[in-house]
């Protein structure tokens, strides 16, 4: 008997089909069997090592988390050297204004007219002034009238000017051309001659007169920044989403657009904190502001002024200190300026 030749099944499927269609399903179904992995046989099978424990204490690899506009801002100052230096001169200011005995053991009242217009002394470094008085205890608690009118004044300006200038620009309409016409007139006052007519009818010695005057004719720069910044935040889609979600304005004004329209807010605010201070120490010098026997740097300078070329150390250390404050806050609310707006990374 002839021996057969060897036939695979599939060959075997293909004559049998005696075409080229059965070719073609021979051909998809080898191809089928080429592509899926191969079975392991059950007596090659090892078992696996058990895996170990996870640790509960090992950190878990976790996606970075989106970082927001405050933190960005943060991270930026932290790094930025001009917002150390004068948040440390403003600290040392806040600290010395809240506690002025920790570095100044005498009284700012207390003078000696046989020592006026001497120089440094051991324990009185600064010399005194016109009045005998030490000018050194004199620059130290006047740090504390600079500061109060300035935060306070600047705290006033800020809540007033930002809760006009939000509703102007989230309502419009009359309300938005009856506040432009209104800062428009308040715009157009001279701040020194302002003062000069609003303060010379004031008696009181105490801060809060120079305080509202300075709420007054500063409310209006604050104002018309949160009403373009509100008027920007308006226009994003998160709002309009919201508002087509049925939310209600005050719920949009406080959650949505508030808090991304305070940071333009927030820069100038810091900003004119340094030139409120020295406004008050410009009206204190021209006698409309704090009068004696309050301290202020504005007062010493002013009554430093007459001898300057016999004791020029009475008006140096109080202008000096004047001058440092101011810097410091301006160049704090530059710093701020560059974290918070992103145009300027």
């Amino acid at each position: 008997m002839p021996e057969q030749p060897f036939q695979s099944e599939g060959a075997g499927a293909v004559a049998g089909s005696g075409g080229t269609g059965g070719a073609v399903q021979w051909a998809a179904s080898e191809a089928e069997t080429l592509e899926s992995p191969p079975t392991p046989h059950k007596a090659t099978l090892k078992p696996s090592a058990p895996s170990a424990p996870e640790d509960p204490a090992a950190p878990s690899a976790s996606p970075e988390q989106p970082r927001s506009l405050w933190s960005d801002a943060w991270r930026d100052l932290r790094r930025n050297p001009v917002f150390i230096l004068s948040t440390l001169i403003i600290a040392f200011l806040v600290l010395i204004s809240l506690w002025p005995s920790a570095i100044a053991s005498g009284s700012p009242l207390k003078c000696d007219l046989a020592k006026a217009q001497q120089g440094s002394a051991p324990g009185h470094p600064f010399g005194y002034d016109g009045q005998g008085c030490d000018v050194y205890t004199r620059t130290v608690y006047g740090a504390r009238t600079s500061v109060a009118v300035g935060v306070c004044a600047t705290l006033g300006v800020a809540v007033l000017g930002s809760v006009l200038g939000a509703l102007a620009g989230f309502f419009g309409g009359l309300w938005d051309s009856l506040l432009s016409r209104v800062t428009d007139v308040f715009f157009a006052i001279p701040v020194i001659l302002g003062g000069l007519v609003l303060l010379s009818v004031v008696t009181s010695n105490s801060i809060w007169p120079v305080i509202g005057f300075i709420v007054l004719l500063g409310w209006p720069q604050i104002s018309r920044i949160a009403r373009g910044a509100v008027i920007t935040a308006r226009q994003n889609d998160y709002v309009q989403a919201a508002r087509a979600l049925g939310a209600s304005n005050s719920r949009i004004l406080l959650r949505h657009i508030a808090p991304n329209a305070v940071a333009p807010v927030i820069v100038v605010a810091t900003i004119a904190l340094g030139t409120y201070i020295a406004l008050e120490a410009t009206l204190s010098y021209l006698g409309v502001g704090l009068k004696p026997p309050s301290v202020s740097w504005g007062i010493d300078i002013s009554a430093a002024s007459p001898y300057i070329r016999n004791a020029p150390h009475a008006l140096l250390w109080p202008s000096g200190a004047l001058a440092i404050t101011v810097l410091a806050f301006i160049m704090l609310g530059d710093a701020v300026r560059d974290a918070l707006d992103p145009k300027l990374r």
